[in-house]
Formats: C-alpha cells, structure tokens, sequence
C-alpha cells in the first residue's frame, strides 16, 4: 500500500506543480487559453491558487522524504481535495460540466492518499 501511496503521492504533486507554477508564471491573458476559467479571476486570486497548489505539492512528498513532521502529507491531501472541489463549482457554475471528470479523479485520489496516509503510519 505504501508504494501505491508513494506513486499518488508523487503524480498528484507533479501535477499541481505544473499547474501552480503555470499560474504564477504567466500573465491572465496568457493562461486565458488553457483556463478560461480565469477570466472571473483577479491576478491576485490567481496566484493565490496557484501558490496553493505548490505549497500543497510540497506537503504531500516533502514531510515523506525528511521526516519531519508526516501529519502533513494528509493535511496536504484534504487541502488539496477541498481546493479541486472548489475548481468542480467553478466549472458547473460556468457551464463547463464536461470539465469536471478530471477533477473528481484528482479529487478521489487526493482522498485515497490522505486516508491512506492517516491510517498507516510511517511514511
């Protein structure tokens, strides 16, 4: 199990690395393209998710790797979680039912590595 928890671990924060570093790193109008959805989004607000979901990455590999404090990895998971649930309301709020597939896998898997990791111990 815990080699299956390594693995989500690591996909889930090699994706909200790439996604949060995207939406610090370019400007609105150039991730208008890839995310429509930050068209109802102030720049701040923008990266404000986006230092969310590389602080989140953090929490779900770093704590593993050091030993230091492993409560932290499924802390990072339920944030992690929460936060795509907020990108499922944004997406059904703005029409885009047809998007939300990708964040309910994201979101089970967050799900798994954080009950995963709260009930088997150590990392």
């Amino acid at each position: 199990m815990s080699i299956v928890l390594w693995v989500f671990q690591a996909l889930l924060a090699a994706l909200f690395l790439a996604a949060g570093g995207l939406k610090i790193a370019r400007p609105l109008d150039a991730l208008t393209g890839l995310m429509p959805w930050v068209e109802d989004f102030s720049r701040l607000q923008v990266i404000g998710i986006g230092s969310l979901e590389i602080l989140g990455a953090a929490g779900l590999v770093l704590p593993g790797i050091t030993r230091i404090a492993p409560v932290l990895t499924p802390i990072a998971a339920i944030g992690l979680a929460i936060l795509m649930v907020g990108a499922t309301v944004t997406h059904l709020v703005r029409g885009e039912a047809h998007l939300i597939a990708g964040n309910i896998v994201v979101i089970v898997i967050a799900a798994v590595v954080a009950w995963g990791r709260l009930v088997s111990w150590p990392l």
